[in-house]
């Protein structure tokens, strides 16, 4: 596989600050936010929102991470026995508006099962999803409400998002076979 890298680390870090500025513009009213990264590159990224988010502005974020191993669709097809990570989520979601965090949006079906996760520990007001990178290639009606990056890609292809904290280093490279 060929692999090269469509996102630096600059141009990574101006488009997570973009993310940042538009959910705070989308969220006028709030006076906290809550985002859920979704194990395991959403979590870093979740870090890196909060920190800006706050930054930028006074409201106040609180931090969860979400392991969705037992609510995937295709676990049977995975997993002999599951590897489960933990899940913290150290507030009430009843009536909170959730802000699921991602790296990459593909098929739907990971945000589909981070959004069965949080339906089971109580009813949100409201669900969106944050993803750095949209590939397209849905298979269920499901759209991230923030996108860092929108990267038409084929089937075949492969979108690694690395982040500092999971991969020592921040950037998007796209792998095609040869």
């Amino acid at each position: 596989m060929s692999e090269k890298v469509i996102i630096d680390s600059q141009t990574m870090m101006r488009t997570l600050a973009r993310l940042s500025h538009e959910i705070i513009e989308r969220n006028p009213d709030r006076k906290s936010l809550y985002l859920v990264g979704i194990k395991r590159r959403g979590v870093p990224m979740s870090k890196i929102l909060k920190n800006n988010i706050e930054q930028f502005s006074d409201i106040s974020v609180s931090l969860g991470e979400l392991d969705i191993t037992l609510y995937r669709d295709d676990l049977s097809e995975q997993y002999n026995t599951p590897h489960l990570n933990s899940t913290v989520i150290d507030f009430d979601v009843n009536g909170k508006s959730i802000i699921l965090i991602d790296d990459v949006i593909y098929t739907g079906r990971t945000a589909r099962a981070a959004m069965d996760a949080v339906m089971k520990l109580g009813r949100p007001s409201k669900i969106e999803l944050a993803v750095m990178v949209d590939r397209g290639h849905r298979e269920l009606p499901i759209f991230a409400n923030y996108v860092g990056k929108n990267i038409p890609t084929a089937k075949d292809e492969f979108v690694s998002v690395r982040l500092f904290e999971t991969d020592g280093r921040n950037e998007v490279a796209l792998s095609k076979p040869e």
